[in-house]
């Protein structure tokens, strides 16, 4: 069974930095797409990047390009950097996977619990 376990959210300052992690189990991963959502109070969850297992697909949502990178350890592990936050990037962050290299936004198969994202001005 697919397990997502994300982490490494916080409290940061606008101009700050955090990495989020994602810890993939249970699956054969290397036919996968894996995906960071994000989902504001009263907003709908939305796609912020994506990238299949090669790394070869990756996609960003324009509000995030240039500021965050989606990346994976040589294990099991995708991360998201987040350079340069802004209050309007405070969010409750979740990871997802789907199966094939498709990276653009689609239904995902699995879902992480979520970890908080706060940036202040």
């Amino acid at each position: 069974q697919v397990q997502l376990v994300e982490s490494g959210g916080g409290l940061v300052q606008a101009g700050g930095s955090l990495r989020l992690s994602c810890a993939a189990s249970g699956g054969t991963f290397s036919s996968y797409t894996m995906g960071w959502f994000r989902q504001a109070p009263g907003k709908e969850r939305d796609i912020v990047a994506a990238r299949s297992w090669s790394g070869s697909n990756t996609y960003y949502a324009d509000s995030v390009k240039g500021r965050f990178t989606i990346s994976r350890d040589n294990g099991n592990t995708v991360n998201l950097q987040m350079n340069n936050l802004k209050p309007e990037d405070t969010a409750v962050y979740y990871c997802a996977a789907r199966s094939g290299s498709n990276v653009y936004p689609a239904a995902y198969d699995y879902w992480g619990q979520g970890t908080q994202v706060t940036v202040s001005s």
